[in-house]
């Protein structure tokens, strides 16, 4: 019981931090003492405190895209195990309800978008449907992999006690599939090289652009679903990355927000020595993460 409440703790409380972890990492690189690591909680709190102002042009389409947008991701952080505990839900075949959580979650932030009738956020939500076609896969083909090494079709399993045991004979697939789904965080949470987080200039946007609209409690819970995303995507990574299962529950814990932290510290270096790709050249890169998956696939059929 203390396990589970634990990790529904984390799942809703620590996302924000990631954000602050990963601003203080690009301050640092820049020479800055940059905002407070809590910041991001501060903004949430400042959002929700004030009004949202809704076009009389929009229907409730443009109200639910930002409840959905929260929801979904913490739904699919409940999928996969955290720490010591199993996850609050497993069955054969959640990987695919995981995946397209995070479909879901797309489909309704494009959708409030194209309610707006604006032009510009309509040009953001098809740059959006057009990456994640690419971005989709990826993800997919990351997962088959751990299909193929587990012999699971459950998250649980596949991201139980028998991970570790795969590194010693699986390895490098595994590390194929580590580089495949980081690219995929970076993509699916709009993250340097794919996106800009931080820019204002509508023709270059891709998720900011789509939310222009949004005000108050709705941009906080975007905000904040966005977040939640990075927490759940980077937990996945960071659960291959470092396959925890040891007896002592609290060692276990604590890889877990260490290797949490660490990739955001990651994210945070990425970000400071990149620039942003141009248009043309994301799909290349989505492209490259299918093909690492696909190879990680492909070692692992020998």
């Amino acid at each position: 019981m203390l396990q589970t409440l634990i990790q529904v703790a984390l799942l809703v409380a620590l996302p924000p931090l990631l954000r602050g972890i990963i601003n203080k990492t690009k301050a640092a690189f820049a020479g800055r003492v940059g905002p407070p690591l809590l910041q991001p909680y501060y903004d949430l709190i400042k959002l929700l405190r004030k009004d949202s102002v809704f076009s009389d042009i929009t229907t409730w389409v443009f109200r639910a895209g930002p409840v959905v947008a929260a929801a979904t991701p913490l739904v699919a952080g409940t999928l996969i195990p955290f720490g010591s505990a199993a996850p609050l839900i497993s069955f054969s075949g959640d990987l695919v309800l995981f995946a397209y959580l995070f479909a879901l979650s797309r489909f309704f932030t494009v959708l409030a978008a194209l309610d707006t009738g604006s032009p510009f956020e309509g040009m953001g939500a098809a740059r959006e449907a057009t990456f994640s076609c690419l971005a989709e896969p990826a993800l997919f083909l990351g997962l088959l992999a751990l299909v193929r090494a587990s012999g699971s079709l459950s998250l649980a399993t596949m991201l139980g006690a028998g991970l570790g045991a795969t590194w010693t004979t699986s390895g490098a697939s595994l590390l194929m599939v580590i580089v495949s789904l980081f690219i995929v965080v970076l993509a699916e949470c709009s993250r340097i090289p794919v996106d800009d987080p931080a820019t204002h200039l509508e023709l270059t946007m891709i998720h900011e652009v789509m939310v222009l609209d949004h005000s108050g409690p709705a941009l906080g819970l975007i905000e904040y679903g966005a977040a939640a995303k990075l927490f759940v995507l980077g937990a996945l990574v960071t659960r291959i990355a470092v396959p925890y299962g040891g007896a002592n529950v609290w060692v276990n814990w604590g890889l877990l927000l260490v290797g949490i932290s660490a990739l955001a510290v990651v994210i945070g270096v990425v970000e400071s020595v990149m620039a942003r790709l141009r248009l043309i050249q994301v799909p290349s890169l989505l492209v490259a993460a299918n093909l690492l998956s696909g190879f990680g696939i492909v070692l692992l059929a020998r």
